[in-house]
C-alpha cells in the first residue's frame, strides 16, 4: 500500500545540501522518478540539471587545475559528474524517491534513479533561487563546490590512469609513436561461479600478464603493470 512506502525527508536533504527551498513544489518534482506514475515527473530537471552540472563542475575544475590541458581536465570532470559519484551523493543525502501508484513497495531504487534526482535537486535548486531574485546558477555552483571543491583541489593529473589504465596506455604508446596495444587472452580457469582469467598486453617492447576475476579486468590489470613499465623507462 502506499502508506508503507517511505517519503523523502525534505529538512533533512536541504540541511545535507545546505538550501533551503522556498517552493517545496519544486523539490518535490526533483524527487520524483518516472517510474513513480506521478502527474510530474522529475525527467525536465534532470534534463536541465545535467547541464548545471556538467556547467559547473567545469567552472570548478578549470579554475583549480591552471596548468592542466583539455584531456586531464575532462577526465576529472568525467569522474565527478559520474552516475556512480552522484549516486554516492544521493546515499549521503539520505534521499529516498517520491512514492506513487506505481512504485514497487519494496522501492528498489537504481544507481540511475538517484544520479537523475540529484542532476534535478540542482536544476530545482537554480529555478527556486532565480523565483526569490537571486543568482541560481551561483547556489547550484556552491552547493557542488561545497561537494566536489575539495577533491576537484587536490586531484592528480594521473589519479585516473588507477580508474583506467587501459586508456592511459593507449594514450601514452600513442604518444610515443608505437603501435598501439595488443591483448590477449591465455587462459580461463576457476569455476563458473569464480572464474579467474588469465590476460597478456604487449606495448612496444613491453609485456606483461595479470589475472582477474572478468576478462575486462585481467586487461586492465596487465595494463597497469606494463604502463608502470613505460612510465619507468621514461625516467633520467
Amino acid at each position: 500500500m502506499q502508506s508503507a512506502l517511505a517519503c523523502p525527508d525534505y529538512p533533512k536533504i536541504e540541511l545535507g545540501l545546505g538550501y533551503q527551498f522556498r517552493n517545496r513544489e519544486l523539490l518535490k518534482q526533483a524527487l520524483s522518478p518516472p517510474s513513480a506514475g506521478l502527474p510530474l515527473d522529475n525527467q525536465r530537471l534532470e534534463f536541465f540539471g545535467d547541464s548545471v552540472l556538467n556547467l559547473c563542475t567545469t567552472r570548478l575544475v578549470y579554475s583549480a587545475h591552471q596548468d592542466w590541458k583539455e584531456g586531464p581536465l575532462t577526465r576529472l570532470r568525467g569522474k565527478i559528474v559520474s552516475t556512480a559519484s552522484l549516486c554516492d551523493w544521493a546515499k549521503d543525502l539520505k534521499i529516498v524517491l517520491e512514492p506513487g501508484p506505481r512504485s514497487s513497495k519494496k522501492q528498489r531504487i537504481s544507481p540511475k534513479e538517484l544520479a537523475d534526482a540529484m542532476e534535478a535537486l540542482l536544476a530545482a535548486v537554480l529555478l527556486d533561487s532565480e523565483e526569490a531574485g537571486e543568482d541560481g546558477l551561483a547556489q547550484a555552483l556552491a552547493i557542488i563546490e561545497r561537494r566536489f571543491g575539495r577533491a576537484i583541489r587536490t586531484a592528480g593529473i594521473n589519479d585516473w590512469e588507477q580508474d583506467d589504465p587501459k586508456t592511459a596506455l593507449q594514450e601514452k604508446v600513442v604518444a610515443l609513436g608505437w603501435e598501439p596495444p595488443v591483448y590477449d587472452m591465455i587462459e580461463k580457469t576457476g569455476s563458473e561461479h569464480a572464474p579467474i582469467f588469465v590476460c597478456s598486453v604487449k606495448a612496444g617492447k613491453y609485456t606483461a600478464t595479470a589475472q582477474g576475476p572478468t576478462k575486462k579486468n585481467a586487461e586492465m590489470n596487465a595494463a597497469m603493470q606494463v604502463l608502470k613499465i613505460v612510465m619507468e623507462s621514461m625516467r633520467p
